[in-house]
């Protein structure tokens, strides 16, 4: 059994608080999936949880998210027979795009039919949330508002096909390391988060790429000053507007006209590996 785990932007990210009992950030957040994937396909074993990647770097043991979701769900439905998970990963790791999120709720979905069990993706996601605060979206998907750490999702209209180009640069950030700088007493400026709902209901590519806004921007970009030299340079290739994604350091911009981003991802090429023409799905 095989299915498609695409890859999140984030539209808007802002932080409204934290949750008094354990100090998570508490969240709304527009969630957008992207024509970028990784491909995971499960098959049932006699025992055991069993992982292949086509990527070296990417853990195949108990650090994997797809290895946690498989090993979650068979504890919860007292499964016995074991799993084997093969993984091809196109989506760059530690890059603000949920790949090991999108992975883990993959894996939840297909082992769900692989052995019967017919949860409904409320119950997929409430196990996902145990597993890290994107799985819930990533087994939904689409356009969607997400709320208090994530859990909360309200499905949007969908804001499909519109034209992006997406670079990761060569290095890697935490997400924690981002949310334990993070000052929200700094924040002075959050993203207009109900006007941009309006503007992606009258499927305004305009107005959502002028006003998106990510608030983690403001601990990522200033430590790493080459992030906003790519979304500069985007912006002068044509870009309507750019952005970073989640927790960075990924930098995606939208554009209008495929000319104008075939012409960005090709001089993007010059100075980055991982650079992407995609779309929103």
């Amino acid at each position: 059994m095989k299915i498609k785990a695409y890859a999140k932007i984030n539209i808007s990210l802002d932080v409204v608080g934290k949750r008094k009992e354990d100090g998570y950030h508490l969240l709304r957040m527009i969630m957008q999936n992207i024509d970028l994937y990784d491909e995971i396909y499960v098959e049932k074993r006699k025992e055991g949880i069993t992982i292949d990647c086509n990527k070296n770097y990417v853990p195949t043991d108990s650090r994997n998210l797809a290895y946690k979701a498989a090993m979650l769900f068979k504890e919860k439905y007292n499964i016995k027979e074991g799993v084997y998970i093969n993984i091809i990963k196109n989506i760059p790791v530690s890059a603000g795009l949920a790949g090991g999120s999108t992975d883990g709720a993959a894996v939840l979905k297909l082992m769900n039919k692989l052995f019967e069990i017919n949860a409904s993706d409320e119950e997929l996601m409430e196990m996902g949330l145990s597993l890290g605060a994107d799985i819930p979206y990533c087994i939904k998907g689409g356009t969607a508002l997400c709320e208090g750490v994530g859990e909360k999702i309200t499905p949007l209209k969908p804001f499909k096909d519109k034209i992006l180009v997406l670079v990761k640069p060569s290095f890697g950030v935490s997400t924690k390391e981002v949310y334990k700088a993070f000052d929200l007493e700094k924040a002075r400026i959050h993203p207009r988060t109900e006007k941009l709902i309006e503007a992606i209901e009258k499927d305004d590519l305009y107005y959502v790429a002028n006003n998106m806004k990510n608030l983690l921007e403001n601990v990522t970009l200033r430590k790493h000053n080459v992030l906003i030299r790519i979304k500069e340079e985007m912006n002068r290739y044509g870009a309507v507007g750019s952005m970073m994604s989640g927790s960075g350091p990924s930098v995606f911009a939208f554009f209008d006209d495929m000319l104008k981003a075939q012409r960005c991802y090709e001089k993007m090429k010059e100075n980055h590996r991982e650079v992407f023409l995609t779309r929103t799905i």
